[in-house]
């Protein structure tokens, strides 16, 4: 289904990394984890690619605004949408995706992500915790710098309000001096720091498509059964 809207305020959430606030269209209603199709209306410049993309939902479904976040990389679609101005009118469709939490409480939800793959997790997430559910969540964040987390705020703010939400950021090629998380990629050791048993958890892995297969030939390695493994790849766009 289709709707209007229109964007309220963007703010730069990483270094190179813009979040974009629409307002929530009424009568939109979404799980957490899924995406849109955002269209921009008569763009004064377009490529081949055309004037859509699919972008993850980063709110959360009781927030009252649409968040949609993506990495800065030069595209013409992407220039656009960071030129915009407040106001202007853009068309969603969806929502679209089963990346959604699973529904036994009793499970825990690890998520290993990387980048920009961050997006439908901060909406899972924060649904999860905001409604007060018994799930225990545990996050491991890779990105390169401290300077490239997204929302790291919001999840560190996450993490300090619930106990059952564990937040570990990893970093994989700068680490300051101070720095008192984890450092490298995710590996066997780090996830096994952080999560008592390994067969118990269902697994979401979200990140550009190398991390991902990386994530889950990790995964398989560790005799962890497939099908508690549920994954989203970033492409490049």
């Amino acid at each position: 289904m289709s709707y209007k809207t229109n964007l309220i305020r963007k703010r730069e959430i990483a270094d190179g990394t813009m979040a974009f606030y629409f307002s929530k269209p009424e009568g939109f209603e979404f799980r957490p984890g899924q995406t849109i199709d955002l269209t921009l209306i008569d763009p004064q410049e377009t490529d081949t690619k055309g004037n859509t993309r699919t972008l993850s939902i980063a709110s959360a479904p009781y927030e009252t605004e649409l968040i949609v976040a993506t990495r800065l990389r030069g595209s013409v679609f992407k220039t656009t949408l960071h030129d915009m101005s407040n106001g202007t009118i853009v068309e969603i469709d969806g929502p679209f995706g089963n990346f959604t939490l699973h529904k036994d409480t009793n499970k825990p939800a690890v998520f290993l992500i990387g980048g920009i793959g961050i997006t439908p997790v901060r909406s899972m997430i924060a649904q999860a915790l905001h409604d007060q559910s018994n799930y225990d969540l545990i996050l491991i964040q890779a990105n390169r710098k401290f300077i490239d987390i997204p929302f790291v705020e919001d999840f560190a703010q996450l993490a300090q309000d619930n106990p059952n939400f564990k937040y570990i950021e990893t970093l994989t090629a700068f680490t300051p001096d101070d720095w008192n998380s984890e450092r490298g990629r995710i590996d066997e050791a780090m996830v096994k720091r952080y999560v008592t048993n390994i067969n118990s958890p269902i697994y979401y892995l979200s990140g550009p498509e190398d991390m991902v297969k990386a994530m889950r030939n990790l995964l398989i390695t560790m005799d962890v059964d497939e099908d508690s493994i549920r994954s989203e790849e970033f492409p490049g766009y």
